[in-house]
Parts: C-alpha cells; structure tokens; sequence
C-alpha cells in the first residue's frame, strides 16, 4: 500500500536569509536531518523548483513540503520517579525537574515526563496530540516547578479554558543578570517567532500579546531574585522578557550568555504557585520550593560584593 502524503504549502513573510533546512524544522514537527532527507528525494521546492537544503530563505518563497505519512511511535510507559503534589480521578500536579522534557518531540522519543505518567495512571486525557496526553501547559526542559496534567478528556477542557480566560495564577521565581531598578514593574511586549531564527522566539510587532508582571525579591551586587506572574503563557515568555529589558535570567545561553560566573548550566526559573479551579468547582493553591541548584546558584550571586 502506498503511503499517504501530507501536502504543506508556506510563503516565507520575512527576508530571513536562514537556511531552508532549519526554516522548515522550525515550521513543521520534524528534526532537521529528517527535513534534509526531504530535500534530497525532491520532496521540497522553493518557487516550484528544487533546491538544496542550504538555500537561504527570501522574503516571498513559495515553499511546498511532502511529508510521506509516519505512524506515530506508540508511547509505552517508564518507571520514571515522579514528584506528585496533588492527585484525583480527574487531574494530577506535578512538581517537574529541570532537565526533563514534558513531552516527546524531536530529539526526544523517550524518558520525557508523558512516558513517567503513563506508567503512573491508568488514564491521561486525549490531550492536545496523541505526543500531548493530558498536557494542559507545560515548561521548558530545564524550568523546574508546578505543572498540571489532566486524566480525563471532560477536565482537559475544563482546564484548558480557564487557561484562555486567564483564571490559572502561575508566578515564577527567576534570577536575572544585572540589578533591576524598579521594586515591581510590567512587561508588556509581543512575543512571536525570531525573523531569522525560527526555533527561538522574539519581541516582534506582530507577535501575540504577552504580559509578565514583577516583584524584586532581593538584590544582590550583579543580580536580582525577583517573582514573576504571568498574565499570559507564551513561549519561552519570562526568558523573552527579562532578555528584552536587558536583564536575561541567569544561565540563559539561548536568551542570555553561554557562560555566568555562578556555576549555572541553565536558566535558574522555576514555576513556584499555580492555582485553578478544579472541575468539581473547588478552588485549588499549590507551592513549591526550588531545588538545591536554584539555591546555590543564589547563594552564590548573594555572596558576590
């Protein structure tokens, strides 16, 4: 039987000059070397001809992409320990790792916080992909902290909508280069895909609405701890918005420098409240404290002078 073929057709909007390669990775949910292969059996064309995979993008490419149809890994559950804040019939509130990935995705088939879960309970919601079971949010590999995941289909969406309207309160304790000034403060800036880099975001003018409000929690000689409520979810927001006002978290290497004088390996972050209303219509608050790398980190900067 001949595999089925999804047809993408995409009309490049900016002058990126970014290889065609990892444009497209960035486009659809595939690895480079996978749209590479693509290139090379001719199943990719720029302005309906067939170009090598370091093409550099130009503002009005047609690009077309035919993706033979995968069947999709099914995920098999793994004995993966698992730090369980809260749990019922309808949802579970993880305290998350950093260094673990939430779902799989490319690079990541296994050993991402989906397989540990399903070896945990005996049902996740549908979710939001057959990748996704029962992902209501998520965070960065290497952002610590409180997550929710719901096991029924009837509280993944009750869940899901309060996160439209803005109901779930998430606050976030981040370490910034740099002393910040004001005591709290507003971040209001759009946030959507980097014009030449499509796997790292950016404030852009025509990016989402994206809001994160602060309060400086103690300052140190080069940094400041502060507290973060986010008014809205986007990718990688926190990062993007400290990065913007010049004070990008310390250990950042995407948003901020590869190397700090505090030892950090990764972006010191980490989700410490989230409450919601459960589906049954009680009122939840969940806490979390950071992890020992979290804290050394900061003592370290506290005893910088």
């Amino acid at each position: 039987m001949t595999a089925r073929v999804e047809t993408r057709r995409f009309v490049a909007n900016d002058d990126s000059d970014t290889r065609l390669d990892v444009w497209l990775s960035a486009q659809v949910d595939l690895s480079r070397s996978q749209v590479r292969k693509l290139i090379d059996k001719n199943l990719v064309s720029v302005n309906a001809q067939f170009v090598k995979a370091g093409y550099r993008i130009q503002a009005g490419d047609q690009i077309v992409i035919h993706v033979p149809e995968t069947k999709a890994p099914v995920l098999q559950p793994e004995p993966i320990p698992l730090d369980i804040v809260f749990e019922d019939a309808d949802l579970v509130v993880i305290n998350k790792p950093r260094g673990l990935v939430v779902h799989p995705g490319a690079g990541n088939q296994q050993g991402t916080l989906v397989h540990g879960l399903l070896a945990h309970v005996d049902e996740l919601a549908d979710g939001s992909g057959e990748d996704r079971p029962g992902i209501v949010h998520r965070l960065d590999k290497d952002t610590s902290g409180l997550m929710m995941v719901a096991k029924t289909n009837e509280a993944y969406a009750y869940l899901t909508e309060q996160l439209k309207a803005r109901l779930v309160k998430r606050q976030y304790l981040a370490l910034t280069q740099g002393v910040l000034v004001m005591d709290e403060g507003c971040i209001d800036q759009p946030i959507g895909r980097h014009p030449k880099d499509r796997k790292r975001m950016a404030i852009v003018p025509t990016g989402r609405h994206a809001e994160t409000h602060y309060r400086v929690e103690e300052r140190f000689a080069k940094h400041t701890l502060v507290r973060c409520r986010l008014v809205t979810g986007r990718t990688h927001q926190i990062r993007v918005h400290f990065a913007s006002i010049h004070h990008p978290l310390v250990g950042d290497g995407v948003y901020g420098f590869k190397h700090n004088n505090l030892g950090a390996k990764s972006q010191i972050l980490h989700a410490t409240h989230l409450a919601f209303r459960h589906p049954n219509g009680e009122d939840l608050a969940f806490e979390s404290s950071p992890d020992e790398i979290f804290l050394q980190v900061v003592e370290k900067a506290r005893q910088i002078h």
